[in-house]
């Protein structure tokens, strides 16, 4: 089957042929028509889990995907053979992922049927970005009457988490530049900040109750950090919180780690059938240039998802 993979880790993503795989029981084979990028992709690509995860080469890349139920494993009821789904299909151990005709996935895994909202490439640019910010809202505590700050917010989990935070009847306070403030304020931003225009502590004004960090490194993060008072919460998706720094300024930090499933991508259904939660497709590309898109991505300046029609 056609595909994008790498051959071993640090090698340069291309279009390969590599078999299809088998499901196994309990497994569910699904033929994909598009695939989702994401940064962890060529993260992965470059070796970021050489040391903690043992792969098997060649690696087909990516995690999220849209597609049809092509085969199911003995025991693998939960969907049924021809049903539209979307999820997560990274298994790196198998050498399996999202840039390939068909992937397979465990039936009780972070796979749900497509909601009835959107079409394959519109489902896979969500399962990954949506879960993270759905997580993040709920990890720092986010609800009514609070101030979040949104750093990074015009990637992917950013604008998920501007939506989700503003649902809540949390004030959002995002970080964007001109050509996305107004995308941002109509996600649900009170207000929006230009990141690149100056220190981000002196440009924000007011109280801060919570910042959920999309994009900071720990030196960025111990200066955002400035910007809460006791009993704040600074949420960092890059595992930038020194939690014990934090901690001695009786500020909770939380370094997140997001765990995709199907309960969780079944309450992202709901929130996109409910017309809660949008998110931006930025551009499509073919399998072929999947890995164009990722060079794209790695140089930054991300403003929605990019979707590999396959």
């Amino acid at each position: 089957m056609r595909a994008v993979a790498v051959s071993a880790y640090g090698a340069v993503p291309r279009p390969m042929t590599v078999p299809r795989p088998v499901p196994g029981p309990g497994e569910l084979l699904v033929r994909l028509f598009a695939a989702g990028l994401n940064p962890a992709d060529w993260q992965i690509a470059e070796g970021a889990l050489r040391d903690t995860a043992p792969a098997s080469f060649p690696l087909v890349l990516g995690a999220d995907g849209a597609g049809v139920v092509e085969q199911a494993g003995p025991g693998a009821t939960r969907l049924r053979v021809g049903e539209p789904v979307y999820g997560c299909f990274s298994a790196v151990s198998r050498g399996i992922g999202s840039y390939a005709e068909y992937a397979v996935v465990a039936a009780d895994g972070p796979v749900a049927p497509l909601p009835a909202a959107l079409i394959y490439s519109q489902a896979a640019a969500v399962p990954t970005v949506a879960m993270a910010a759905l997580n993040a809202v709920r990890a720092a505590g986010v609800d009514a009457g609070r101030t979040v700050l949104i750093v990074g917010a015009t990637g992917g989990v950013g604008q998920a988490a501007t939506q989700l935070a503003a649902a809540r009847g949390a004030k959002v306070i995002a970080t964007a530049g001109p050509d996305m403030a107004g995308e941002l304020r109509r996600l649900g931003a009170a207000e929006t900040v230009e990141y690149t225009a100056g220190d981000l502590v002196e440009r924000v004004h007011g109280g801060v109750d919570i910042v959920l960090d999309f994009a900071g490194d720990a030196d960025a993060a111990q200066r955002t950090a400035r910007l809460l008072g006791p009993g704040g919460t600074y949420l960092s998706s890059r595992r930038a919180a020194s939690l014990h720094v934090l901690e001695a300024h009786q500020i909770r930090g939380v370094n997140l780690v997001s765990e995709p499933g199907a309960a969780l991508l079944e309450e992202v259904t709901a929130l996109i059938e409910e017309d809660r939660l949008r998110v931006r497709v930025e551009a499509q590309v073919p399998l072929e240039e999947a890995p164009a898109a990722l060079a794209r991505n790695r140089a930054g300046g991300a403003r929605g998802k990019t979707v590999i029609r396959i």
